[in-house]
Order: structure tokens, then C-alpha cells, then sequence
């Protein structure tokens, strides 16, 4: 049903407007809402339509947490100056492998420390996120997914299993990345059939060599 009617959203269009918000706001979830500034670098039709689309203010309204539906993302240039959140469109391309409807995001939070993400919009307001600070990946966000960043590999794919298990939790998919040329850090990605605990993510948190959880 989602597929053919698309998502409940402010319009125009599922891929240019609700697709955009849901990636903005995935990078919000990485984020935080301690944002200095964004960079958008939109690449491929969203570099050509994002105004005349309302792309850019979907993808502002995500990165400042707001949803496809809400009726904010209206307002989010403005939100965005009450909050003092500098932000920059920009056309960019990102090569010839990536999906016309993509989106490079650059924050900077207050400590000045930043995210960078990639996604795309891949029709009826689905999306793929397919980079991550460094990291090549893939979240769809369709189910709870959980993200973990960890310094070792040492174990943890065991651990994670093991610790999902305990909670009832079924792992739908699990994919792991590493950096580029650090054998030791790396991400990963955890998609899970129910809601995920706090207990589930307090364990996982305090699992040896766990850097960051995020929860999806």
C-alpha cells in the first residue's frame, strides 16, 4: 500500500520532498540537535529542481529534526535563522555511480566536530543512506535498525548476536564496514524484527570496544 499511494507528507513529491526530509532527518539522528551549520551538496535532478520541488527546505526541515509530514518543514528556512543554524546549498556531483536523486550532507555541531552523510531518494519517499562518516554502507531505515560504531572487531559480531538473542530480538540483516585503511574501526548495521529495549541498547553501549550506538 505504501508503495503505490506513497507516504503521508507535505508535497510536492514523494521523492524530492518526503524522500529529502527522511534523509535530512536521518543525519539529524547522527547529529543531534547541537548543529552550528549544514552544507547540502545535492547532486544529479535534485540539483536541478531542489528549489522549484521544495527540496532544499525538506532536506533542512530533516536535519532539524522535523518530519516529512510536519507541517514546520514549511518554515524551515526560517526555524533554521531563529535557531542560528547556518546552512548552504550547493550542486555537486558525486559521481557517475550514484543515484540521480542524492544528497551529500556536511554538519557541524557546536564542539565543532561534524557528520557527513550521503543518501538517496529512491521513490515513494523510500530512501537508502549509503555513506557515513568515512564508511560505505547501507541503511534503508524500513525497520528498527540499530547502528554501532566500535574501535575492535574483535568479537563483536559474536556479541551483538549474542546480545540480541537474550533480548528476543531476530536479526533481519546485519552488515558490517570497515574504514578505509583502518582494519580496526568500523560501523555496524543491524536491522531487527520489534521494537529495540533500553535494555538491549544499554548492553550493546557497554560492550567492550563500542564507540557509539544509534538507534534507527
Amino acid at each position: 500500500m505504501f508503495d503505490i499511494l506513497g507516504p503521508v507528507m507535505i508535497g510536492p513529491s514523494s521523492s524530492h520532498t518526503a524522500g529529502a526530509a527522511r534523509i535530512g532527518k536521518m543525519a539529524h539522528k547522527f547529529a543531534g540537535d547541537d548543529i552550528k551549520s549544514v552544507d547540502f551538496y545535492l547532486h544529479g535532478s535534485f540539483a536541478k529542481t531542489y528549489r522549484g520541488h521544495g527540496t532544499d527546505k525538506a532536506l533542512l526541515a530533516g536535519v532539524l529534526g522535523f518530519g516529512e509530514s510536519d507541517d514546520r518543514l514549511r518554515e524551515a528556512f526560517e526555524i533554521a535563522a531563529q535557531r542560528g543554524v547556518a546552512y548552504s546549498f550547493q550542486e555537486k556531483d558525486l559521481g557517475d555511480l550514484m543515484h540521480p536523486n542524492s544528497v551529500k550532507i556536511v554538519i557541524r555541531r557546536t564542539d565543532d566536530s561534524e557528520v557527513v552523510l550521503i543518501g538517496s531518494s529512491i521513490g515513494g519517499g523510500n530512501i537508502n543512506i549509503v555513506h557515513l562518516n568515512g564508511i560505505d554502507l547501507t541503511i534503508s531505515g524500513e525497520h528498527p535498525t540499530i547502528i554501532v560504531r566500535h574501535n575492535t572487531s574483535k568479537g563483536i559480531i559474536s556479541g551483538m548476536t549474542n546480545i540480541l538473542m537474550a533480548c528476543n530480538l531476530d536479526v533481519l540483516y546485519m552488515s558490517f564496514h570497515k574504514k578505509k585503511n583502518r582494519d580496526d574501526e568500523g560501523v555496524m548495521v543491524i536491522e531487527v524484527s520489534d521494537v529495540v529495549s533500553d535494555e538491549a541498547l544499554r548492553a550493546i553501549r557497554t560492550f567492550p570496544g563500542i564507540v557509539d550506538v544509534y538507534l534507527i
